[in-house]
């Protein structure tokens, strides 16, 4: 069983991404990586979030990185999503049950145009305004009670505060350049 949980943030998730991007930037071939970031609830300072250290990866074709990236991947311990439904980015699991000790890394991979990278503005929004991090953090406390065992709908019950936020985000990006 693959239980959602939540737990207090950890200091070393930064640190875990920093090894983990390292690793990944050494085992991936040159010109594949065009961005890499840390993002999802653990990339916030003071933000409970489920465990998973979250990276995003650009790269300049998908079906290149398609081509290229499966194979180290795999070699570095990521489970690779060939299935999923979501056909503008490439999915990846390190510690995917029952294989592993529980999930300890997800990568993302899409080109710089596609949604997750629409998507950061949301961490950033978090980092900046921590009471609507704990605004999220309730929220996610909450949902990981009601879906404790059901990713997906824990995941699209997140998506109407996400879409807040997206949108608090905009309006701050854009009155912070005038």
């Amino acid at each position: 069983m693959d239980e959602i949980e939540i737990v207090p943030y950890d200091a070393n998730w930064r640190d875990l991404f920093a090894a983990e991007a390292a690793r990944l930037r050494g085992a991936l071939a040159p010109g594949l990586i065009i961005g890499l970031e840390h993002f999802g609830s653990t990339a916030v300072p003071g933000l409970a979030a489920k465990p998973i250290i979250d990276i995003l990866i650009a790269v300049p074709d998908l079906a290149r990185a398609r081509r290229q990236m499966v194979e180290p991947l795999a070699e570095l311990g990521y489970a690779f999503w060939a299935d999923n439904p979501k056909t503008d980015r490439l999915f990846f699991v390190k510690g995917l049950p029952p294989a592993g000790t529980g999930r300890t890394h997800h990568i993302h991979i899409a080109e710089p145009d596609a949604e997750p990278w629409r998507r950061l503005p949301f961490r950033d929004y978090l980092r900046a305004h921590p009471l609507d991090a704990r605004r999220y953090e309730q929220l996610k406390r909450e949902l990981a009670v009601r879906y404790a065992t059901d990713r997906e709908a824990y995941t699209a019950a997140k998506e109407d505060f996400i879409c807040e936020i997206l949108a608090k985000a905009i309006v701050t990006d854009s009155s912070s350049k005038s």
